[in-house]
């Protein structure tokens, strides 16, 4: 799986393809010095359970740790990858609405 990311204007997004198949996407909006939003994912019926919605999320993760940045998942998707994956607790942002990931 090919992930890459792509930033601009205050937003970015990680994409990943398979082979040469569809492009899967999770989006992502900057707030402030400290924190992203992630907004959307949205992975092609040919993915499912694959992983690769998960692995969009991991990236961000990543990105969030190595930028001493928090996370608030406000895509259903992300929220749901949160409250399966609590040791990203450092990086998700408590302020999430209730119900969305904590």
């Amino acid at each position: 799986m090919d992930i890459e990311h792509h930033t601009g204007d205050g937003k970015g997004r990680f994409t990943a393809r398979i082979g040469i198949g569809p492009e899967a996407e999770m989006t992502y909006s900057v707030a402030g010095k400290g924190m992203i939003i992630i907004d959307h994912t949205e992975v092609p019926d040919v993915y499912r359970g694959q992983g690769v919605g998960l692995a969009l999320v991991e990236r961000a993760v990543e990105m969030a740790r190595e930028q001493g940045k928090q996370i608030l998942p406000l895509c259903p998707f992300a929220a749901a990858q949160f409250r399966r994956h609590p040791e990203w607790s450092d990086v998700l942002n408590r302020a999430a609405p209730k119900g969305q990931a904590g």
